[in-house]
């Protein structure tokens, strides 16, 4: 009986009203002190006023402030980025993609798909360097995608009016992008125009009457190489014939690193049309470290230049059916005469007397038919570099550098003369 009537005691004092209320009372004073309240009101009803730091005003609420001052209110602190002008003033806003969202599409389908580039116009650009190149040289944004906010306001705010700024999560551009360690930013871009391109003041001022013209080249490393060379030596021009790959394959842009908005890149042309991209005079000169005439002239043993033939190199597709018979066909050929009669030098040698350019062509099929006939048309030569025999020939990334830094050595050694002339005169 006397553990019963204890039991009933338990049950009717009020225990767990008594812990709530301390608890609720307890989380109250914390959440207060927490938000340096004004006032302070104790239970005891005493009310003790918060002292404010000398000079510092009442905040006052949304309600209270007129929308001038709202219009006109500027944060204290600044950064280079978000100075009035440059982000907030511009009125410009981003949206955050959601899973499936279909803008994402386009991403992949512009980076595998050439007939997509070509036929919608577009081209993809990857990493903040390559970007900023482009909007330098007046290229024309479309869509850019990033994972950081700071990402777009380090590019220029005057170009970005217009523009579908899309935030994505850094997960989805690294199964996107085709590098190692991606920089967190993609931008889809109009093709570029040669003709409406800014190119840098200092590539203008150190141009040279060099032109490059990419002949079946089909590697995009290769390409992005020969690009940079062309920019690194001052071409004024580079022309790709059809059959070359895309100057705007995200491959060969990364290999360009920013050269294709440093020199004009002239895309998918017929040789027919190649001279009237060419200045007056201009003498065309072929890279072509192969051929039986070639070889001939050069020396009475191919092989103490090192040049290998390979009938890989001559582009002469209706000879394709059976290797013996073409090769003996090719002699037969040669020897008639209907192969181009373009003699063959040295790439040391004097060939930067009037205007030049320069045919490389690719390590597969090699120089066509077309380049050693514009060649003979202009009065150029062929081009040899020779190697050590028994080592194969040079890629074409290589021999197009050689050559266009030779054609650079040549210049500027006739400029010298000709200056030391007029100081004598």
């Amino acid at each position: 009986m006397a553990a019963l009537s204890l039991c009933k005691r338990c049950a009717l004092k009020p225990l767990l009203p008594v812990v709530q209320t301390w608890d609720l009372e307890a989380r109250r004073w914390v959440r207060a002190l927490r938000r340096s309240p004004v006032k302070v009101v104790f239970p005891s009803g005493e009310v003790v006023e918060q002292k404010r730091a000398p000079g510092k005003q009442p905040r006052k609420t949304a309600s209270e402030t007129s929308p001038q001052e709202q219009r006109h209110k500027q944060p204290l602190h600044m950064s280079a980025s978000q100075t009035p002008g440059t982000w907030e003033e511009t009125g410009l806003h981003y949206d955050k993609a959601l899973p499936g969202d279909r803008r994402l599409r386009s991403v992949m389908t512009i980076v595998k798909s050439r007939s997509f580039r070509e036929k919608q116009g577009k081209i993809l650009l990857e990493g903040r360097r390559l970007i900023a190149d482009a909007l330098q040289a007046g290229a024309v944004p479309k869509v850019f995608f990033f994972s950081r906010l700071e990402y777009i306001k380090e590019l220029p705010a005057d170009k970005l009016k217009g523009v579908s700024l899309i935030k994505v999560k850094f997960e989805d551009i690294k199964d996107w992008s085709d590098l190692v360690a991606p920089q967190g930013i993609i931008g889809i871009f109009a093709r570029p125009d040669y003709v409406k391109m800014t190119y840098p003041k200092t590539q203008l001022h150190h141009t040279l009457p060099l032109l490059l013209i990419c002949d079946n080249l089909r590697d995009p490393g290769n390409l992005g190489t020969i690009l940079r060379s062309a920019a690194g030596a001052g071409c004024s021009k580079v022309l790709l014939t059809k059959g070359c790959v895309d100057a705007w394959e995200p491959k060969v842009l990364r290999a360009g690193m920013g050269a294709h908005f440093q020199v004009p890149i002239i895309n998918n042309l017929e040789w027919d049309s190649v001279p009237t991209y060419l200045p007056p005079d201009t003498r065309v000169y072929v890279a072509d470290n192969c051929g039986l005439y070639a070889q001939a002239q050069m020396s009475n043993k191919a092989s103490d230049y090192g040049w290998v033939c390979d009938r890989r190199f001559l582009k002469f597709h209706k000879y394709e059916e059976e290797e013996e018979e073409e090769d003996k066909e090719l002699k037969t050929r040669a020897n008639k005469g209907w192969l181009p009669e373009v003699e063959v030098q040295s790439y040391d040698l004097e060939w930067t007397e009037a205007p030049a350019a320069v045919v490389v062509g690719g390590e597969t099929h090699g120089v066509s038919l077309e380049s050693l006939q514009l060649a003979e048309s202009t009065g150029g030569r062929r081009l040899l570099i020779p190697v050590v025999p028994g080592v194969d020939s040079l890629n074409s990334a290589m021999a197009a550098s050689i050559l266009l830094f030779e054609g650079k050595r040549q210049l500027r050694v006739r400029g010298e003369h000709l200056s030391r002339d007029r100081g004598y005169h």
